[in-house]
């Protein structure tokens, strides 16, 4: 059964029984290489393999080819996002975050077939799981508000699998920051620089998504507490600094800034450095508090981008 449109799972028998054109099933080569024991096999896909935690080297070297092999000519470029874009990443509690830009037309069978090609079904992420966007140049390339991806696939050991071909069914702002940090430190895996195919986010409208993914992180629905904390503190030190960092040196920075909450950050930053599985619980109480004292330092932040933002407008007009 092909996988729908907006489809809420892969259909991970397909997936097991079909080849991607031109791309085979993970070799055992690479299998030992994710197993953890040392094949000595070099890595040859990756622009900068010094530039990914090496735990991850094979399974993106992996990626890189099978997104080569299916969108042929169309491919401009493969970075990394998130945590390892800002030199956080902590194996067996991030995921890996990735985009994808093509030039069009790429037809819907090309976005599908890679999103096979790269379930984990068909490609076991060592990981946490594997977020992947894939993003039309023509919209990649000008400052948006939008969700805007022709793909955003979910998948790995401790993510439900999802493929989305339908950006209105998105909230936004998760697509907005990651913009904004893969324009800042995006690590380029294949093909052209970040700036080149990727255009940031207006300050305004960035605002306006980190100040919606704090409203999101205080329902705690689906959340790590520890996350809902530290994400929260990098939303506010890049309020204060309009850069982004990660997220155990945004704690610090808000521990020697803000006192009162420096037990709890302390607290969250313990839990991150633990699987995914095994994190800590935070006092709930506590965190309301803290998440509340995050809102308002972003609200504003909001307030004041839209100030100038009606500043410039009427410097415009004279």
């Amino acid at each position: 059964m092909p996988i729908a449109r907006n489809s809420p799972q892969l259909c991970s028998a397909r997936i097991g029984r079909r080849r991607c054109r031109g791309t085979a099933t993970v070799s055992k080569a690479l299998c030992r290489d994710l197993d953890g024991r040392d094949t000595g096999r070099m890595t040859r896909a990756l622009l900068d393999p010094a530039a990914v935690p090496s735990e991850l080297r094979p399974y993106l070297e992996e990626l890189v080819q099978r997104t080569r092999t299916i969108c042929g000519p169309h491919l401009l470029s493969v970075f990394a996002v998130g945590s390892i874009a800002l030199g956080d990443y902590r194996h067996g509690r991030s995921d890996v975050d990735v985009n994808v830009v093509v030039r069009p037309p790429v037809t819907g069978e090309v976005v599908r077939e890679l999103a096979e090609s790269l379930a984990h079904a068909a490609l076991p992420c060592p990981a946490a799981g594997l977020e992947l966007v894939v993003y039309d140049s023509s919209f990649a390339e000008r400052p948006s508000d939008r969700a805007g991806y022709l793909l955003d696939l979910n998948t790995g050991p401790l993510l439900p699998d999802r493929a989305d071909f339908d950006p209105a069914s998105a909230p936004a702002f998760w697509y907005v920051i990651d913009r904004s940090i893969a324009c800042q430190a995006g690590r380029v895996l294949h093909g052209r620089p970040v700036r080149q195919v990727l255009a940031a986010p207006s300050q305004r409208d960035l605002i306006a998504a980190i100040l919606a993914s704090v409203r999101e992180h205080a329902t705690g629905v689906g959340h790590l507490t520890d996350n809902q904390v530290l994400n929260g503190c990098r939303s506010v030190v890049y309020c204060r600094t309009g850069r982004w960092f990660a997220k155990r040196e945004s704690a610090q920075l808000i521990s020697e800034s803000e006192p009162q909450f420096r037990p709890l950050l302390e607290t969250a930053v313990r839990s991150f450095e633990r699987p995914r599985t095994a994190a800590l619980d935070l006092p709930a109480t506590h965190v309301r508090t803290f998440l509340a004292w995050v809102r308002d330092r972003v609200e504003e932040a909001a307030a004041s981008a839209e100030r100038e933002s009606g500043d410039s407008r009427c410097q415009r007009g004279q």
